[in-house]
C-alpha cells in the first residue's frame, strides 16, 4: 500500500518545478492528486500525467480559494493535505525595491499561504486529522542579500506556520515548514546570479557541491503528508545541501 493511500492532497504551483514533482510522487504513492496553479496547459498535462485533477487557482484570491476548497470537499469529500507551494522570487535591494514588487511579492508568497491555511482548517478539523507543509526558503531562516521582498515573505511563512500549528494541533492538524536551498528547476534559470553565469560559483559554496532535484524536497514533502511524521509539527525542514547551518 502506498504511503498516501486514500489521501486527498490539493498541492498549489502544481504545474512546473517543485509542485510538479511533489504531485506525480504523491500520486505514485497512493494519493488523490488535485494541482491547482494559473498556468492552466501545464497544469492540464502533468494531471493527465499523474491521473489528477487540475484546477485554475490564483492564490492571491480568497474567492478562488473558496471554490477550489468547495470542489474538491463535494467531488472527493475531504482534504488530507495541503502543500502551499506557489510562490515566485525576484532579487532586488532595499534601495531598489518599488513598492509594486513588494506588494505582488507578498500577495502571492505570504497572503497566498495565509488563504490556504485558513480555506483548509475547517475541513481539517473537522476530519480532526491534516497535513499542511508550507514551502518557505533558506532564506526564511537567514539574512540573504538582494532579496528584501522576498525573505520577508519567507520568513513570514515560518512565522504563520508555527501560529498555525499551535492553534490546530488540538485538532490533530500539523502545519510545518520545509525551506530549500539551490533547486534545479525553472525558477532556477530566473534568478539573475545564475542568468550571469554565477552557478558554478554558488555550487562550490554549498557543501555538498550540488543543486537539489525537485524530486528532493518533494520526498520531504511526502514524509510530512504521510502518517510517517505524524508527531511532527510547529518544524522546519530545511533542504540545501549544508548551507544553512
Amino acid at each position: 500500500m502506498g504511503r498516501l493511500q486514500n489521501k486527498v492532497a490539493i498541492i498549489t504551483g502544481g504545474a512546473r518545478g517543485q509542485g510538479a514533482s511533489e504531485g506525480e510522487i504523491f500520486a505514485r504513492e497512493g494519493a488523490t492528486v488535485v494541482l491547482t496553479d494559473i498556468l492552466d496547459e501545464d497544469g492540464e498535462k502533468c494531471a493527465d500525467k499523474i491521473g489528477g485533477r487540475f484546477i485554475h487557482h490564483d492564490v492571491t484570491s480568497e474567492k478562488e480559494w473558496e471554490n477550489v476548497v468547495s470542489e474538491v470537499i463535494q467531488s472527493l469529500g475531504r482534504i488530507d493535505v495541503l502543500i502551499n507551494n506557489a510562490g515566485i522570487f525576484q532579487a532586488d535591494s532595499v534601495t531598489s525595491t518599488s513598492l509594486a514588487d513588494w506588494e505582488r511579492m507578498i500577495a502571492i508568497n505570504q497572503t497566498g499561504v495565509f488563504l490556504g491555511m485558513r480555506a483548509v482548517a475547517a475541513p481539517m478539523k473537522e476530519q480532526q486529522k491534516g497535513s499542511i507543509v508550507n514551502i518557505s526558503s533558506v532564506a526564511g531562516l537567514e539574512g540573504q542579500p538582494y532579496t528584501m521582498a522576498y525573505s520577508a515573505t519567507k520568513w513570514a511563512v515560518r512565522g504563520m506556520t508555527k501560529v498555525a500549528a499551535a492553534e490546530l494541533g488540538r485538532h490533530n492538524v500539523r502545519v510545518n515548514s520545509i525551506h530549500p536551498g539551490l533547486i534545479e528547476t525553472v525558477m532556477l534559470e530566473e534568478i539573475p546570479w545564475i542568468k550571469q553565469g554565477k552557478k558554478d560559483k554558488i555550487v562550490q559554496g554549498i557543501p555538498m557541491k550540488r543543486a537539489a532535484q525537485a524530486e528532493e524536497v518533494a520526498n520531504l514533502a511526502l514524509f510530512l503528508a504521510s502518517d510517517e511524521s505524524s508527531y511532527c509539527t510547529s518544524s522546519e525542514f530545511v533542504v540545501d545541501g549544508g548551507v544553512h547551518r
